[in-house]
């Protein structure tokens, strides 16, 4: 067994064991392979085994390596992970099935400009910046109900929101918080939890789990 798949194996069972211990039922969250800076050698083994849901941080290393991949397998399903400028949104249409970046009213129109283009129904998350970081990405948490309302105007499929906690500091009061925003405005998806804080993130209910590192091993760039 490759070592992708032996790791992808001993995250799903440290999963499974995490939810039982919770007692949660019917309750089975999704693994993103996040394969940013690894090439189709090291994705192979995991499409092979038959894991679909893979994610890339940008568009045009995405398109790269993925193009033929969906084409040859057309289950994998491919998530945006990175930040999405204006200009690649086109790109990002035609090569990704989910979104999880979405963080400011220009980028919600080009999308939506894009989609209707190519009739193409891509699910997406917004991104909140649960701790006013300025360096990160996202909606503040006050503004997310108008900014999702606004979303549904453009007749864009909003499923979930995404968040990334702030580093150093114990990410269950941020897992908490997007959780409780997303019952708010009644989302059912939740892409929370990497590598080092997954298993926090399911006592909160996260339905997508963004797990590179652990899986691929550490990045060399």
């Amino acid at each position: 067994m490759h070592n992708t798949q032996k790791n992808l194996v001993e995250i799903k069972e440290k999963i499974k064991n995490k939810i039982d211990n919770l007692n949660y039922s019917k309750y089975e969250p999704k693994v993103i392979a996040v394969s940013k800076t690894f090439s189709e050698q090291d994705i192979l083994p995991l499409i092979e085994y038959g894991h679909v849901e893979f994610g890339e941080n940008k568009v045009q290393e995405a398109q790269l390596k993925w193009q033929k991949l969906k084409e040859k397998y057309n289950n994998l399903k491919l998530h945006m992970l990175g930040k999405l400028q204006t200009n690649k949104v086109k790109n990002a249409v035609e090569i990704f099935d989910y979104i999880h970046s979405l963080d400011n009213l220009k980028l919600a129109n080009k999308i939506s400009n894009e989609i209707q283009k190519k009739t193409k129904k891509i699910k997406i998350f917004i991104q909140v910046n649960l701790g006013d970081e300025s360096q990160k990405s996202g909606i503040n948490p006050a503004d997310l109900e108008t900014f999702y309302n606004q979303c549904i105007e453009l007749k864009l499929n909003i499923i979930g929101t995404m968040c990334i906690p702030p580093d150093n500091q114990d990410p269950k009061p941020f897992f908490k918080h997007l959780l409780a925003l997303n019952q708010k405005i009644n989302l059912s998806e939740i892409s929370m939890g990497m590598t080092n804080d997954y298993l926090d993130a399911l006592e909160y209910k996260s339905t997508f789990l963004r797990i590179g590192t652990g899986i691929f091993g550490k990045r060399t760039s």
